[in-house]
């Protein structure tokens, strides 16, 4: 998030101003992708595969864009919820919570590796392995041979074909290449930190409710301090989690109306240009592919999470030995199972459920959509 401009800001006025100086360069590659490629699509494209192939491709990168604009909106919000993980790790009282909270942070860590492997690989065939294994162009009648630019560039903008503006132009779209998976990885690492910090504090919960009734060994402090202490936890977390929907549902809308489109269209690529001679290119599509489809697969597994981890508090509240509670406060475990049942979700733009039973409907929609376009275009 630093290398593109969007880690929560300090106070110091440097780094305020190199953080801008990258946000105008990201905007800037980006735009020199998308702007020429669109114009080539309108004015030199005549064949419907090609204008579908280019057009899809650029979806992507206008997805990375929102979301781009969605994380530099969205500073202040990321600067609190790291805020909360830090004082969360600052006050850890016992080493079971911590274990605890060590368990999900590594989870969360292996699905960000994952994600980081799929999408730079992806990017590296793409713009890499693909041009590479092109054969140069030759045009004998101007004298000239040249490789294909992986997004072409109109010759009403400049002529793309001549040396040096063919490897300007190649060096620009690798870079936007590398930003957009970039910002994707970005988005995806946050919702995984975020939603499994909420994990783990959820169970942190469930370890003080369990010792509610009869405290832990060796810790004198009483009913009433538990009891405290268990309420403060549980509204510190229901907020945490409402400020990550917040963060995210723009986010995740973004990403789940884009998967759904892109991972219909690089199927459909993997099956048109599959070759097994030269399986290069159909094998870049088929990363590309995997990492896009476990990119929604993150978003939907972890609201997934952290509805079962709701579930699971309102369900270790009630059994606890709360008839053994003295007086009446037992009556506040009722008031905890409520705001369990009341807790804010994950969602893709306040409209989805983010969950596993959505990334079902994600690759269905994708499918039926795929069959569509096959039909379509046959």
């Amino acid at each position: 998030m630093k290398i593109i401009g969007t880690w929560p800001l300090t106070h110091s006025s440097i780094e305020m101003l190199w953080y801008r100086v990258l946000n105008v360069i990201c905007y800037i590659l980006l735009a020199l992708l998308l702007i020429p490629s669109g114009v080539y699509i309108v004015l030199e494209i005549k064949d419907f595969y090609n204008q579908l192939k280019l057009g899809s491709a650029l979806t992507f990168f206008f997805m990375a864009v929102l979301k781009y604009c969605a994380l530099l909106l969205r500073e202040n919000d990321i600067r609190k919820c790291v805020d909360y993980i830090k004082s969360d790790w600052r006050n850890v009282r016992y080493m079971d919570e911590r274990r605890i909270m060590l368990q999900n942070a590594n989870f969360g860590r292996r699905l960000i590796v994952i994600c980081s492997v799929l999408m730079y690989g992806g990017v590296t065939f793409y713009f890499v392995a693909v041009p590479l294994t092109r054969a140069k162009i030759k045009e004998e009648d101007t004298n000239l041979t040249y490789r294909r630019l992986v997004f072409p560039v109109p010759s009403v903008i400049v002529d793309a074909r001549r040396s040096p503006v063919n490897e300007i132009f190649y060096f620009i779209q690798l870079f936007a290449g590398f930003i957009a998976h970039n910002i994707t990885v970005a988005a995806c690492s946050l919702a995984a930190l975020l939603a499994m910090h909420a994990c783990g504090q959820l169970q942190v919960l469930m370890s003080w409710i369990n010792h509610l009734v009869d405290g832990r060994e060796g810790v004198n402090d009483t009913t009433n301090e538990r009891l405290a202490k268990i309420i403060q936890l549980h509204m510190r977390i229901l907020n945490f989690i409402s400020l990550t929907e917040e963060l995210l549902h723009e986010i995740s809308l973004v990403e789940v109306v884009g998967c759904t489109l892109n991972i219909c269209f690089l199927g459909y690529y993997c099956m048109m240009e599959w070759d097994f001679k030269k399986p290069v290119s159909g094998l870049t599509y088929l990363i590309l592919l995997t990492s896009l489809t476990f990119n929604i697969f993150i978003f939907c597994y972890i609201g997934e999470l952290i509805t079962e981890q709701i579930i699971k508090v309102r369900e270790s509240s009630y059994m606890i030995d709360w008839y053994r509670l003295p007086e009446r406060k037992s009556l506040a475990v009722i008031l905890i199972i409520c705001m369990s049942n009341a807790t804010t979700r994950l969602t893709a733009g306040n409209m989805i459920e983010l969950s596993i039973s959505s990334f079902g409907d994600v690759i269905k929609s994708s499918v039926a959509y795929l069959n569509m376009l096959r039909t379509f275009t046959t």
